[in-house]
């Protein structure tokens, strides 16, 4: 049995722009990055294209949320079907906000489980508690395999905690 990296995605949320991704993106590509960790940036998904071609390939790009059918009248969603013809491999679901105010259950995001190859237990932000300053303590938990970092992934803070397990 193999051991399964550890895993950082950074989710973007709503922010960024095209000047603002390029130069996270360099900040990225240019930086000493644990190569036995595995990086995903969610970018928005105006911006999907956008990421993954300034990003280097060792850096992976996830779509930030999809409905669960290929296609069909469900306007302003995108569909698997959609991310991995774009060339993305992941997507992040199960977001608060999108039960809390857009009253999406927790039936809808489970039912991705079968459409997705990869699942790692991520430890969230949710409350703020992974920072550059507590990612190294966190990584070192036996039963953490990874971090999903909301506003610290826009900050070069985001290498730190890449570099957590190092």
């Amino acid at each position: 049995m193999t051991s399964r990296k550890f895993f950082v995605g950074g989710n973007w949320k709503l922010n960024g722009d095209k000047k603002s991704i390029e130069e996270l993106a360099n900040t990225l590509n240019n930086a000493k990055l644990n190569p036995d960790t595995e990086v995903v940036c969610g970018a928005p998904s105006i911006y999907l294209d956008y990421a993954r071609s300034k990003l280097n390939p060792n850096i992976d790009v996830a779509a930030q949320n999809c409905y669960k059918v290929a296609k069909g009248a469900f306007t302003g969603e995108i569909s698997p079907a959609m991310i991995k013809d774009c060339g993305i491999k992941w997507v992040i679901l199960g977001h608060s906000e999108r039960r809390h105010v857009f009253g999406e259950s927790d039936e809808v995001t489970l039912c991705f489980n079968a459409l997705w190859s990869k699942c790692h237990c991520l430890w969230s932000t949710i409350s703020g508690s992974v920072t550059g300053g507590t990612c190294k303590e966190l990584a070192s938990q036996k039963d953490v395999d990874g971090f999903l970092v909301g506003g610290a992934s826009l900050k070069p803070e985001f290498i730190e905690i890449i570099n957590a397990k190092a």
